[in-house]
C-alpha cells in the first residue's frame, strides 16, 4: 500500500496528466513541464523488473506507467530543486562515489558493474544523490528544532518501533470511480462493521466473504505493521495506530479502496528519545516532505504521458 513508490494507472491520468496518443515508436515515455523522459530510460529501468513470464502487450505498458510514475515523481523534485534547493559541491559527489566504489570493491564488485546490475549511468546517480543532498539540505534550512520535535511527538511510535497486528476488509474502489459507486461502497462497510460491533458477525468470517484482499482467505490478516514506511498506506497506518486491540475502526479510504479495520495485538517495541533519535527524525520527515511535495507539484504541473 503506502510507500511503494509505483502509483498505479490512475495516478499518472488524473486531472493534471494529459494522456496522450502514443505514436508507433514514441522517442519519449513522458513530457513533463517541457522536460522529457526518454522512453529507453524506462525499458532500461524495467529491464531488472520483468518477471521471467512472457507480458501481454498491456501487462508491459502496465510495468511502463509503473516505473515511469517514479520517473515523473523524482523529475518534479529536481526540477524544483533546481530553484530552490542549495547547491551542492560536485566534490561532495565525487568523494561519496569515490568511496561508494571502495566498498564495492571490497565486496568483490567493480562500479562499473554495479551500474550495469542496476540499470544505470555514472551521470544518473550523480544526479541522484546530488538531489538527496539538495532535498535534505533544504528541509535543514527550511525546518525549524520545535518543528522537528513535534513530528517526532506525533510519530512516537513508529520512532519506539511499536507494532501492531491488523486485519482489514477491503473493497477494491478506483478513487476516481463514480461517487455513487464510493457511496455504495462505504454503506455495505458501514452494515458490515455494524453487524461485527453487535457480534452478529465474526470479523475474519466477514473478510473472507467480502473483502477483495488476497489476505481475505486468511480472515484479512495482514500481520504486524509499524507506523510508518512498510508497504501499508499512510491513511490505513494512522486508523490502525488510533485502535487499542479489539477495536474496530470507522471506514478508512486509501488510493486502494475503502477498508474496515480491527487491530487484534500491539508490541510495545522499546522507549525512544529525540535526541537519541535525532537522525531518524529528520529522514522521516525529508521522505514525508518529499511525498508532501510531490503531490503539490503534480496539481500545478504540466504532465504528458507517452508511453506505448
Amino acid at each position: 500500500m503506502r510507500h511503494s513508490f509505483a502509483l498505479s494507472l490512475a495516478a499518472l491520468t488524473a486531472a493534471t496528466v494529459a494522456l496522450a496518443q502514443p505514436s508507433a515508436k514514441p522517442d519519449n515515455a513522458a513530457t513533463v513541464n517541457g522536460e522529457t523522459i526518454p522512453l529507453a530510460d524506462v525499458d532500461a529501468v524495467l529491464k531488472h523488473t520483468l518477471p521471467l513470464t512472457p507480458l501481454t502487450a498491456a501487462q508491459r505498458r502496465q510495468m511502463r506507467i509503473e516505473v515511469l510514475s517514479d520517473m515523473v515523481d523524482d523529475l518534479l523534485v529536481r526540477q524544483f530543486l533546481r530553484k530552490n534547493g542549495p547547491k551542492v559541491d560536485p566534490a561532495e559527489i565525487d568523494a561519496q562515489l569515490k568511496a561508494f566504489a571502495g566498498k564495492l570493491q571490497t565486496e568483490g564488485k567493480s562500479l562499473a558493474e554495479w551500474l550495469k546490475e542496476t540499470g544505470q549511468t555514472e551521470s544518473q546517480v550523480r544526479e541522484s544523490w546530488t538531489a538527496a543532498m539538495q532535498l535534505t539540505g533544504y528541509v535543514k534550512l527550511n525546518t525549524t528544532e520545535e518543528q522537528l520535535k513535534a513530528y517526532y511527538a506525533a510519530n512516537k511510535d513508529y520512532f519506539d518501533r511499536v507494532e501492531v497486528k491488523v486485519r482489514h476488509i477491503v473493497l477494491r474502489v478506483n478513487k476516481n470511480a463514480p461517487a455513487t459507486e464510493r457511496a455504495a461502497a462505504k454503506e455495505k462497510l458501514e452494515a458490515l462493521r455494524a453487524e461485527i460491533a453487535a457480534a452478529k458477525v465474526d470479523f475474519a468470517a466477514a473478510a473472507k466473504k467480502h473483502s477483495h484482499c488476497p489476505s481475505a482467505p486468511t480472515g484479512g490478516d495482514i500481520g504486524y505493521i509499524a507506523r510508518k514506511g512498510g508497504l501499508v498506506d499512510e491513511a490505513f497506518s494512522k486508523a490502525a495506530f488510533a485502535l487499542k486491540p479489539g477495536e474496530l475502526s470507522g471506514v478508512v479510504e486509501t488510493d486502494f479502496g475503502l477498508h474496515i479495520l480491527q487491530v487484534t495485538d500491539r508490541k510495545p517495541g522499546t522507549p525512544s528519545t529525540y535526541d537519541k533519535s535525532a537522525t531518524d527524525v529528520l529522514d522521516s520527515y525529508t521522505d514525508d516532505f518529499r511525498a508532501e511535495l510531490i503531490a503539490k507539484l503534480r496539481k500545478q504541473g504540466q504532465i504528458q504521458i507517452t508511453v506505448p
